[in-house]
């Protein structure tokens, strides 16, 4: 993650940053203006820094038990409700740590030691009227349709096991995570998908865990416009080459999306250090967990991505936060639906918000040799990457001559991505015969590449050797 240590000086302490002396333990008022930020758009807490800007840093052999404390107490309802796990990232500035905390804003009103505080330029100020916490609810509730509560949505209206491979999926990103010890009703609770709401008095699932583990029925039941139109247009300009029309839940949309980016994108060769990534993914998983994650839901704009000979272009319903385009250096990232976007994160299929966009700017210029690329806001989210016509794919030798290179190439992802994947899985997604895959599978094995561990039902795919 790259952080900006001399741009978040430059800008000092304002409605969305907030500096803090930290030397030895975490400041008593950090809960305060962390439930403020939630509270209202977010923003950057540096630990380490006085409010004149002087680094004071903190205790170098305090800072990761410092780190963990915060996590721990973040996800405690007992110093902030809702809870919202945070993470924080220890920073070398000036041969001094810095502790950095990023606090998006929440589409839920938070509590800290049962007060409400909320976020003005000159700091962190307790609501206390009812009419004025009212105020904020209402806030939240006309801007954040994620928060809309189903009270006759059940966890039976979820596709089956879809909550336990988003919990492994978190679990394999970060093994101490702490949503891993909890009941899956704690784990709803805490991640912001089943709420009561306090204006209607509804209890029960909300939107967003509709969206991201519903079964397709039941999503097209609650909202029917919604849909995901995947699209190649080099020769058949009016219509399409290919298309995918997707109306499954986001996680499901995820894995179907970026096995369309790898079938019709080639991918290059390239070293960050010594090892080697691929663009493509470091790319268009960023466009993707953005066009899902950012897309306002009750909306009946459709979602597009469609890959042209020059360009890929997505467009998306949209609440801007501002208008215009989006740069690296000078835009503020702001959730438009933040219990989906924590989600996202903290399975690990998508950066700290922010970093995205950072990422694409940060790769595009390898991929495509051109870094004009469009992050436009409007009432439509537009986003532009540029293409290079027909860049030569690189193949890895490993591919067997008698078997599609690009279609192996895309079955190995997919394991990659999920190593218990079914065969049936694969065949539905590249639209072939299950005999097909059972073949390219066969191959795969052969060459040492992969090797099933355990029965066909309940087992997984090994990875012995990249590609």
């Amino acid at each position: 993650m790259n952080i900006d240590i001399p741009q978040i000086l430059a800008r000092g302490e304002g409605i969305s940053i907030e500096f803090k002396t930290a030397k030895n333990k975490l400041p008593g008022t950090l809960f305060e203006t962390i439930c403020a930020f939630l509270n209202r758009n977010g923003g950057i807490i540096l630990l380490g820094v006085t409010d004149d800007k002087h680094i004071e840093g903190v205790n170098p052999a305090l800072a990761d038990q410092m780190i963990k404390e915060l996590v721990n107490l973040s996800n405690n309802p007992q110093k902030l409700i809702p809870s919202f796990l945070l993470e924080a990232t220890k920073v070398n500035y000036e041969d001094k740590i810095l502790i950095h905390i990023f606090v998006p804003a929440s589409s839920q009103v938070h509590r800290c030691k049962n007060k409400v505080f909320d976020r003005s330029a000159d700091g962190d100020f307790e609501i206390q009227t009812d009419d004025q916490i009212k105020q904020l609810y209402i806030r939240k509730n006309a801007y954040y349709s994620e928060n809309t509560v189903y009270p006759y949505l059940l966890q039976t209206d979820f596709v089956s096991g879809i909550v336990d491979r988003a919990r492994r999926m978190i679990k394999n990103n970060r093994a101490n995570h702490p949503w891993n010890e909890l009941s899956d009703e704690d784990f709803f609770n805490a991640s912001g998908l089943y709420r009561r709401d306090i204006i209607s008095g509804k209890e029960g699932f909300t939107l967003a865990a509709l969206l991201l583990f519903g079964k397709d029925e039941v999503i097209q039941g609650a909202i029917p416009h919604y849909k995901i139109d995947a699209l190649v247009r080099k020769v058949d300009l009016d219509r399409y080459d290919d298309r995918e029309n997707i109306r499954c839940n986001l996680i499901e949309a995820y894995d179907r999306l970026m096995a369309f980016i790898v079938k019709h994108l080639p991918d290059k060769f390239y070293l960050e250090g010594d090892l080697r990534i691929s663009l493509r993914e470091k790319i268009f998983r960023e466009i993707i967990a953005n066009i899902l994650i950012h897309r306002e839901y009750m909306n009946a704009y459709p979602t597009t991505l469609i890959i042209y000979n020059d360009r890929v272009e997505t467009k998306n319903a949209n609440k801007p936060h501002l208008y215009g385009q989006l740069l690296p250096k000078s835009f503020e990232p702001f959730p438009k639906n933040p219990h989906i976007a924590q989600m996202f994160t903290q399975m690990g299929r998508s950066e700290e918000l922010g970093t995205g966009v950072r990422n694409v700017y940060k790769y595009s210029k390898a991929y495509t040799g051109s870094d004009d690329i469009q992050f436009l806001e409007e009432d439509i989210f537009i986003t532009k990457i540029p293409l290079v016509p027909n860049v030569p794919e690189n193949v890895p030798e490993s591919v067997p001559e008698n078997v599609p290179e690009n279609r192996l190439n895309i079955i190995f992802g997919l394991v990659e991505k999920n190593a218990k994947i079914s065969m049936m899985e694969i065949a539905k997604i590249l639209n072939v015969n299950h005999k097909t895959i059972k073949r390219d599978f066969e191959q795969l094995k052969s060459k040492g590449l992969i090797e099933r561990i355990g029965p066909d039902n309940g087992g997984y795919w090994k990875i012995n050797k990249k590609l």
